[in-house]
């Protein structure tokens, strides 16, 4: 079940990015990434972690050598010396980082974040909880960790809601995805409709911006209503322009993706 997960968003990545366009290069960077986090899903699957932040946190950096290698040889200037100046920093200082973005969840941290976003998901497929995870009765937290949307999903289901297509959160820490209502902010909780505006891509247009004037953050929705094949963390990335887009009119995206955007 893990593997085919991961598998299908390198496929995806890998799909797009042969496609050409802008974010191509973005693109043949994340399914890098995604490669390196899908062989550290298979190491936690043979080898169990505890469940313990604080235990398994150096077995997360001894799994994450080969994306940090992976970083050193191919990433962007500042990402490959930062992964260049991690792998010769040694395992103990790495695993303090990682601790320290677990009870921070800076979005700003590349590294910390790609190398949780496996062990995540695989205490969350595993129906394992950690043992320090704050799950969170705040709807616009994850349930399982207390950490932030990366992005939503329209119609994953199929089912639908008064509201229309019922719409879903994804986990940045541990991607776990969870139902959460339509005519909201997923940032302040704002309810007008008139303060929340929707702006697509024109390229992709199952993508869409979705920002509230009253509180001027904005995240991504993936809709499978009108794309079925797109897989929501990659084509989340394959629409940089659409970040680029709210930034220049003044929204403050609620998280990061891994690609910095």
């Amino acid at each position: 079940m893990h593997s085919a997960l991961w598998d299908r968003r390198v496929s995806r990545a890998e799909q797009l990015a042969a496609n050409g366009g802008p974010a191509a290069s973005l693109l043949g960077f994340y399914g890098r990434i995604l490669r390196q986090q899908r062989i550290m899903s298979e190491s936690f699957a043979s080898h169990e972690p505890s469940g313990s932040i604080d235990g398994d946190a150096g077995a997360i950096a001894l799994s994450g050598i080969g994306l940090l290698q992976a970083v050193a040889e191919h990433g962007p200037g500042d990402l490959s010396a930062e992964a260049s100046a991690l792998l010769g920093s040694g395992r103990p200082a790495h695993q303090e980082r990682l601790l320290t973005y677990w009870h921070t969840r800076s979005d700003r941290d590349f590294f910390s974040k790609a190398l949780w976003q496996p062990y995540g998901q695989w205490l969350a497929d595993t129906a394992m909880t950690a043992s320090s995870a704050c799950p969170s009765s705040v709807e616009n937290r994850c349930p399982r960790c207390g950490g932030i949307p990366q992005l939503a999903i329209l119609n994953a289901t199929g089912s639908t809601t008064l509201e229309g297509n019922s719409r879903q959160l994804q986990c940045a820490t541990c991607l776990t995805i969870w139902p959460f209502r339509r005519v909201v902010c997923p940032s302040c909780g704002e309810e007008d409709e008139r303060k929340l505006g929707y702006y697509r891509s024109a390229e992709l247009d199952h993508v869409r911006v979705e920002a509230c004037e009253g509180c001027g953050r904005y995240l991504k929705a993936i809709d499978l209503g009108r794309l079925g094949l797109a897989v929501p963390l990659v084509d989340e990335v394959a629409v940089a322009a659409l970040d680029i887009w709210a930034s220049e009119h003044g929204y403050q995206k609620i998280e990061r993706n891994l690609i910095g955007l």
